[in-house]
């Protein structure tokens, strides 16, 4: 077991873990500012973009890059700038440090050799669009970005098709509108919100079922999103409307493989994979023995 005071003496430096603004910058908190003033240094996912905050809060101190592209290489020094004493804030372009960038790497390494690691509360993507959701707020599931490639990403939602809890991805504006007709395909059309360009001057939420929301995101779409889907009813869910040829023929749509959309009807619909295939393939029981 390991037990570390934040606060106390230490002979190491302090590793602090500290949140930026998601959008607007009147959200930076006053702790966040002090804690970035006072230390020797800040490790940061992109220098440029971080130099401007600086600049706005009339911080100084001097930055090290700290990316997913040179994470290994970066922590070794980091390590021993804290060993020897020095005091380091990293942190992300946007929102909380570890989460959905770099960072949780270097808090591994600094706790393996008992440096301190201070966290700042501060903005978050996710739990910001929770709150203001409408769906049910707890449980929730964080998952952020799920998996680029449609298989892989298939597979990821199959997984979750069960969960009860309500569900936070995270999703850029080139997939947004594909990722929610997965989630169709695979939840059915379950309640769902997105929150769009959250703190900034065209913030907007979107509330609907996954189906509206794949249709509002059919042209062109612009912000960063939050994706939040409902949880998994306790009932099951009534068969959707259309024959299971065309529920079928929609999930392939997707990039499904005709095999794994089988499957998925027939879960969805609560019949055998016999009985989606036939339908599929517009066989009668006969045909298929």
């Amino acid at each position: 077991m390991q037990r570390v005071s934040s606060f106390a003496a230490h002979e190491s430096g302090t590793l602090y873990l500290v949140p930026t603004p998601i959008g607007n910058l009147g959200d930076m908190t006053q702790r966040a500012i002090d804690t970035l003033q006072a230390v020797d240094l800040i490790a940061a996912e992109d220098t440029r973009n971080t130099q401007k905050l600086l600049n706005r809060f009339d911080i100084a101190t001097k930055q090290i890059s700290f990316h997913e592209h040179n994470t290994q290489a970066r922590i070794p020094e980091l390590l021993a700038r804290l060993q020897e004493g020095q005091n380091i804030a990293q942190l992300s372009d946007a929102g909380m440090p570890s989460i959905s960038d770099p960072g949780k790497e270097l808090v591994h390494a600094a706790i393996e050799v008992g440096v301190p690691v201070v966290p700042l509360p501060g903005p978050n993507a996710g739990l910001t669009a929770l709150i203001a959701s409408g769906l049910v707020p707890q449980p929730f599931l964080f998952y952020g970005f799920l998996p680029r490639k449609q298989g892989e990403q298939r597979t990821a939602l199959e997984a979750l098709n069960n969960e009860r809890a309500t569900m936070i991805f995270y999703e850029s504006p080139f997939r947004v509108a594909k990722t929610l007709t997965m989630m169709q395909t695979v939840f059915g059309d379950r309640q769902a919100v997105l929150a769009r360009e959250l703190t900034k001057k065209f913030e907007e939420f979107l509330r609907g079922t996954l189906s509206e929301l794949a249709a509002a995101m059919s042209e062109e779409a612009r912000g960063e999103f939050v994706i939040l889907v409902a949880g998994a009813p306790d009932e099951p869910l009534q068969a959707p409307d259309l024959p299971l040829k065309a529920q079928v023929e929609a999930a392939i749509a997707t990039g499904a493989r005709p095999n794994d959309a089988i499957k998925t009807v027939a879960k969805r619909n609560g019949v055998k994979k016999q009985v989606v295939y036939n339908a599929y393939h517009e066989l009668d029981e006969g045909d298929a023995q």
